[in-house]
């Protein structure tokens, strides 16, 4: 794609490096800001500007304007139960379902050799902390139903096995294979209201 501005190529370049948008797509959002008045253009600037100010609770590792966020300031939430997920999106759509009281944490992905992924690359030991602390009384495992997931739901409820924490699994109303930020709200509320007991068979 030529374009003759190499302002507006620095421009397309930028939207383009963004997930799910092509040169098209980036090239029809330049041009579409360009016929804008200014005041929408610093704003969308200002905008951006604060994506660096935005900070991770040091609790539970959710998006944050300061050291700890809304929802673990919130007293009127049941922090003893604790809703494990794999991403900020999985949060944002359990919160869209209006069924779930408690607190989160996020893991920052799942279990996967083959993508090089390891316990050590996710927030396992924080949410440990958490548990050794006594605060936590139940913890949900609302991780994507795939074989990465389940793998690491299972690391996990093994390194929970000798504490006296509750663990629980959403129901099985998200297909397997599914990713949970892409379930409908209804069908994503039923299975928080239904999680089942988790249990790791075996004695290791």
């Amino acid at each position: 794609m030529k374009i003759q501005s190499k302002n507006l190529e620095s421009i397309v370049q930028a939207f383009s490096d963004l997930p799910g948008i092509g040169q098209k797509s980036a090239l029809r959002i330049a041009i579409h800001m360009l016929s804008q008045p200014r005041e929408k253009i610093d704003y969308f600037i200002s905008s951006l500007n604060s994506v660096s100010e935005i900070k991770r609770c040091i609790h539970c590792h959710n998006l944050s304007d300061g050291d700890i966020c809304a929802i673990c300031q919130d007293k009127s939430r049941n922090q003893s139960l604790i809703c494990v997920v794999e991403n900020i999106q999985d949060i944002m759509a359990i919160e869209e379902t209006g069924q779930y009281r408690g607190g989160y944490h996020v893991l920052g992905g799942v279990i996967s050799p083959i993508e090089g992924v390891g316990p050590e690359q996710l927030n396992i030991e924080s949410l440990l902390d958490r548990v050794n602390k006594g605060l936590v009384n139940e913890i949900i495992m609302a991780i994507s139903p795939t074989i990465d997931g389940e793998t690491t739901v299972y690391y996990l409820s093994k390194m929970l096995k000798t504490s006296q924490v509750r663990i629980s699994q959403i129901a099985r109303g998200v297909a397997f294979g599914g990713e949970l930020q892409y379930t409908d709200e209804i069908t994503l509320g039923r299975s928080i209201l239904a999680r089942l007991p988790y249990a790791v068979n075996g004695n290791d």
